[in-house]
């Protein structure tokens, strides 16, 4: 049996400012953006090439805005990622590699080269470079 990762609920303080950031600034594609009432709405956003969608609104959880750490996406051009991101205003990190379970300034290669970033509400993202396709 597959079992595949299709959402993640990202938790948000407002969802407009959160569409605009994850669809202009980042670059998901906008998947839906349906209310359902006046106390719930989902917006479903999904990373270029990914199979796995994320989704903000109101009345999906409890989740804090900005309690969400750990989110990771991966790309094959961790420097193409970084000025990309950059370009669209989004507040990224410098690449880093860790050392010895330490982050440290410059690349690392395959597996670890990442760049890190937040949401305006503050969940924290994390972009690792994977090998490309041979």
């Amino acid at each position: 049996m597959d079992w595949k990762l299709e959402v993640v609920v990202v938790p948000v303080s407002d969802v407009d400012r959160a569409k605009r950031f994850y669809s202009e600034q980042v670059g998901f594609n906008v998947d839906t953006d349906m209310r359902l009432g006046d106390t719930f709405r989902v917006v479903q956003l999904t990373p270029p090439g990914s199979g796995c969608s994320i989704t903000i609104g109101t009345g999906l959880g409890d989740m804090v805005p900005g309690s969400l750490k750990g989110l990771q996406l991966v790309v094959f051009d961790i420097e193409a990622a970084r000025a990309e991101l950059v370009e669209r205003g989004v507040q990224v990190s410098p690449v880093q590699h860790f050392d010895d379970g330490v982050r440290a300034d410059g690349p690392g290669g395959d597996w670890n080269s990442f760049i890190f970033f937040e949401d305006p509400d503050g969940n924290a993202w994390a972009v690792q470079q994977k090998p490309a396709p041979a």
